[in-house]
């Protein structure tokens, strides 16, 4: 079993004191009359994480919302938030059957029928941290059979479904960026959720997941850049940028979760030397390239672009939290910069805040298994 640690402790903060600021921070996302971001559906049934950018409710801030609260051992919101998932995101026929859409309106209109799978691998594992702390229940809140039922799909879904595209390319075991494409995101490789998966999927999937967790530590490596730790937004199956949407930048919003993710793979599941080095050099670069709150986009060499950076606090926080896998010199300065920079406020709080949470939450030793 993970060892998990406060790693505020380093720089002088002690568990009462940052258990206390994590309960304050979950507080603020879901309860704050000004700046929480997620609401009751009208009848108080369901619930819904809004994109404060976007204004819209997507599979990615709905999974992440199912890990706040299951992590903070909310069932009354984590139930709320599936079941406004479940009504008016899942896809109960056509070639997404199985699927979540991955954008709606507030009011559960769709916005886009297909799905992102960064959403439905967040929501199979929040699920299964469920069925652990709480049992499992009546349908929709089976929770384990669920969470089976999802990555089901998101490997089979060809032969499952007429039309239908499988969310991982089961000849590399590396996740697409969505099911119709043939490359990735780098963001959205969790081997450290895939661990847990070839425990708890489908018993002939298992060693399945196995291998797309050695398969997703090695692609990150591979896409990271050797000097300044960046990996782009997206990639080939290769790793190599993949520019899109018209941004012909690399390390863009989706690539701040990738150090996030490397140090819960490390809390985890321990320490891979080649992503270690992808943190350290991470921390590296931003310290002695940029100002300290101020950044730009980049290309994976480190050469600014012109646009600037859209989550400024997503990228102080996720770094700090890159001090879990780095043995750097800057990994305590990163922790003391983000330990004293505040939540983000205002139209773009979405994101920014839930990488603060979560980053902040697995700095805590408070990220656990189930």
């Amino acid at each position: 079993m993970p060892e998990y640690k406060n790693m505020f402790a380093r720089i002088g903060k002690t568990d009462e004191e940052v258990k206390a600021r994590l309960t304050e921070l979950f507080n603020v996302i879901f309860f704050d009359e000004e700046e929480k971001f997620y609401f009751d559906s009208p009848g108080g049934e369901m619930g819904y994480m809004l994109d404060t950018g976007n204004i819209d409710a997507r599979t990615e801030g709905m999974s992440y919302g199912m890990m706040m609260a299951v992590q903070m051992n909310r069932q009354d919101i984590f139930d709320k938030l599936w079941k406004y998932a479940v009504t008016y995101m899942l896809h109960d026929s056509g070639v997404y059957e199985g699927y979540f859409a991955w954008s709606v309106n507030p009011d559960g209109t769709r916005r886009y029928q297909g799905p992102a799978p960064d959403g439905e691998e967040y929501f199979a594992m929040a699920l299964m941290f469920a069925s652990s702390r709480w049992q499992d229940r009546k349908a929709p809140f089976d929770y384990l059979c669920q969470a089976q039922t999802i990555l089901r799909h998101c490997v089979h879904q060809d032969e499952m479904v007429e039309g239908g595209n499988a969310m991982w390319d089961r000849s590399n075991f590396l996740i697409k960026f969505v099911p119709e494409t043939p490359f990735s995101d780098p963001s959205y490789h969790l081997p450290h959720f895939y661990e847990l998966f070839s425990e708890r999927a489908d018993e002939c999937d298992r060693a399945f997941w196995k291998k797309a967790a050695e398969a997703s530590r090695a692609y990150i490596a591979a896409s990271a850049h050797p000097e300044t730790g960046m990996c782009p937004e997206y990639a080939e199956f290769d790793g190599t940028p993949r520019h899109m949407f018209k941004k012909d930048m690399d390390y863009y919003s989706d690539a701040y979760r990738v150090i996030m993710n490397i140090a819960l793979d490390c809390a985890w599941f321990g320490k891979t030397p080649s992503l270690c080095k992808i943190s350290e050099n991470l921390q590296k670069f931003f310290y002695e390239n940029t100002e300290f709150g101020v950044y730009g986009s980049y290309m994976l060499d480190g050469k600014k672009h012109p646009e600037p950076a859209m989550h400024p606090v997503a990228i102080t926080a996720t770094l700090a939290a890159g001090s879990i896998a780095s043995e750097g010199e800057y990994a305590d300065i990163w922790l003391e910069r983000f330990f004293n920079t505040p939540i983000r406020k205002g139209e773009r709080r979405y994101y920014d805040n839930c990488l603060y949470f979560f980053s902040f939450m697995m700095l805590a030793g408070e990220y656990r298994v189930y």
